[in-house]
C-alpha cells in the first residue's frame, strides 16, 4: 500500500479499530487499550502504532498484536511489521509521517482490496458485464471506451469497479487509476469553484490518469456546469486512449436530463446491463461469503441458505446484509448453529415472514408429512393410536404450530377435534424429541425442506 496522505492514513487506522472492536468481546479493554490509538508513521512495511502508555504497548504487543496485523494485511494487500510505541518515546525520535506525494484532489477515494474478479460470482446475468471488465482492465482503451455498467442498486456494479482498479495495480503497477463516486467528483469541482481556482488544476490531475472510473454517474443530470467540466475531461482521455469506466442505475438512453453530447458519448462504447441474479446465483454468492469470513458452511441449515437466497435475491448488498444481521443475532445469542427457526427470528424485521409462511399451507404441511411417512393425511388427523401414526401426528402438530403460528384450537379442529392441551401437549413433546433425538431432529430439518421448497 501507497500511504499517499494524511487522511487516507487516518481512514485505514480507523478501519482496523472498527475490525478490532468487532472481534473483541469486552468493550471495556476495547475502549482502555486501543480507542487512543493512531498511525504514527509508515516506512516502506514497517507501520508504527503510536499508543498513550507504556501499559498500552505491552498489552498491545503481547495479546494483540496477531489480531490487529491481519487485519492490517486485509486492508492494504501487504504484509506489514506493525509496532507499537508509546507517545515518550515517540517525541524522542526522528521518524515522521510518511506522504508520498500528496495528491491535490480526490484524498477520501479509495478502491477497496476486498472487491476482486476472483471473489465476483459469475452467473448469466452479470456474465457479459464481468467479461468486459476484464477485457477493458487488460487491454484499457483498446476496445470498449467508454465501458458503461448499468443495473438496478446492489448488483455487482461498485464491485466490478473496484475489481478492474485492483487487477490493474496487480498486473500494471505503472498505471494510475481514479475510481470515485460521481458525487465526489461533483464535490471536488465545486469546492474549486468556492476556492476560486482555476478548472485547470483538477482538469490537468485527471488527465494524469490512465484509467478514469466512476460510480453513480446519473448523478450529474441537470449540473450543468460540472457536465462541460466532465465533458472536456471526457474527450481527452479517450482522445489518449485512457480507459473510462462508468457506472449507472439507467442505461445512456435514460439518463434523459444529462447532456445529450455525454449521452451520445456513453453509447459510443459499450453499454452493458446486469439484470437480477437467479436464486440459485444468489446462493451461490452467499456460500462464498461465508466461506470469505472464515466461517463453515456447516454451521448454517441449508434450508437457512434457501430462504436468504429467495428474499434477498433482488440486491446484492441486501443479501450480505441480511447475513450480516443473521450473524449479529447468532453471535448475540450464543448459537453455534443456524436453523430456519433461527433465521426468521433474526430477520423478522427485514423480510415479510407472514407473507411467507402464508404460501405454505396447512394442507400442504398435512399432505408432505403424510407422504414422508408412508401415511394418508387421514390416519395422521384421525383417532388411531399406533406408534408411526401417534409420531407423525405430532410431527405435523408441531410443524402446523411453528411454520403457520396458527392457534391451537384451529389445529385441534384439523385433528378430529382434539383440545388444547393435547395440541400443546404434542407440540412440547416434538420440542423435547428436537433436543434430544438426532432422528427427529434430520427428519423435521428435511419435512421443512420440502414443505418451504
Amino acid at each position: 500500500m501507497n500511504a499517499n496522505t494524511l487522511s487516507e492514513i487516518t481512514n485505514l487506522w480507523n478501519k482496523v479499530l472498527s475490525e478490532c472492536e468487532n472481534k473483541i468481546d469486552d468493550q471495556r479493554i476495547f475502549d482502555a487499550f486501543f480507542k487512543d490509538t493512531y498511525i504514527h508513521s509508515i516506512d516502506g512495511k514497517s507501520m508504527i502504532i503510536s499508543c498513550n502508555s507504556s501499559l498500552t504497548t505491552t498489552i498491545l504487543h503481547d495479546k494483540y498484536k496477531d489480531i490487529i496485523t491481519s487485519i492490517v494485511d486485509e486492508l492494504t494487500g501487504t504484509n506489514f511489521e506493525v509496532n507499537f510505541v508509546t507517545e515518550s518515546e515517540l517525541k524522542d525520535t526522528s521518524k515522521k509521517l510518511v506522504i508520498d506525494d500528496k495528491p491535490k484532489f480526490f484524498t477520501n477515494c479509495f478502491v477497496s482490496p476486498n472487491y476482486t474478479f476472483d471473489n465476483f460470482v459469475v452467473g448469466p446475468s452479470n456474465k457479459e458485464a464481468s467479461q468486459a471488465s476484464l477485457i477493458v482492465a487488460s487491454t484499457p482503451g483498446k476496445l470498449y471506451n467508454p465501458l458503461f455498467i448499468y443495473s438496478q442498486s446492489g448488483l455487482g456494479k461498485t464491485h466490478l469497479l473496484n475489481a478492474i482498479a485492483n487487477y490493474v495495480k496487480e498486473t500494471n503497477p505503472t498505471m494510475k487509476v481514479l475510481y470515485c463516486s460521481s458525487q465526489t467528483f461533483f464535490e471536488e469541482y465545486m469546492n474549486l469553484i468556492k476556492d476560486r481556482h482555476t478548472n485547470d488544476d483538477l482538469k490537468d490531475y485527471i488527465k494524469q490518469f490512465d484509467f478514469l472510473l466512476i460510480d453513480d454517474i446519473q448523478f450529474f443530470q441537470n449540473k450543468k456546469s460540472t457536465e462541460e467540466f466532465f465533458f472536456s475531461i471526457f474527450e481527452f482521455l479517450k482522445a489518449n486512449n485512457k480507459q473510462i469506466v462508468l457506472t449507472s442505475d439507467r442505461s445512456p438512453i435514460e439518463l434523459k436530463e444529462l447532456d445529450p453530447r455525454l449521452q451520445t458519448r456513453f453509447t459510443s462504447g459499450l453499454p452493458i446491463s446486469i439484470l437480477k441474479p437467479t436464486t440459485e446465483m444468489c446462493k451461490e454468492i452467499l456460500m462464498k461469503k461465508i466461506e470469505g469470513s472464515g466461517l463453515s458452511l456447516s454451521i448454517f441449515d441449508d434450508e437457512v441458505l434457501d430462504l436468504l437466497s429467495s428474499k434477498f435475491k433482488n440486491s446484492i448488498r441486501d443479501l450480505e446484509g441480511a447475513l450480516n444481521r443473521l450473524l449479529f443475532y447468532a453471535n448475540m445469542n450464543h448459537l453455534d448453529h443456524i436453523n430456519l427457526d433461527t433465521a426468521i427470528a433474526a430477520l423478522q424485521s427485514l423480510i415479510d415472514v407472514g407473507d411467507s409462511k402464508n404460501k405454505v399451507s396447512e394442507q400442504r404441511i398435512l399432505n408432505i408429512v403424510a407422504d414422508y411417512y408412508n401415511l394418508s393425511v387421514g390416519q395422521i388427523t384421525g383417532k388411531i393410536k399406533t406408534g408411526q401414526i401417534v409420531n407423525a401426528r405430532h410431527i405435523a402438530i408441531y410443524l402446523l404450530r411453528t411454520m403457520l403460528d396458527v392457534s391451537l384450537k384451529h389445529i385441534g379442529e384439523l385433528f378430529s377435534n382434539r383440545d388444547h392441551t393435547t395440541i400443546m401437549h404434542s407440540v412440547s413433546k416434538v420440542e423435547g424429541m428436537l433436543k434430544d433425538d438426532n432422528q427427529a431432529r434430520i427428519a423435521i430439518s428435511e419435512l421443512k425442506k420440502r414443505i418451504s421448497a
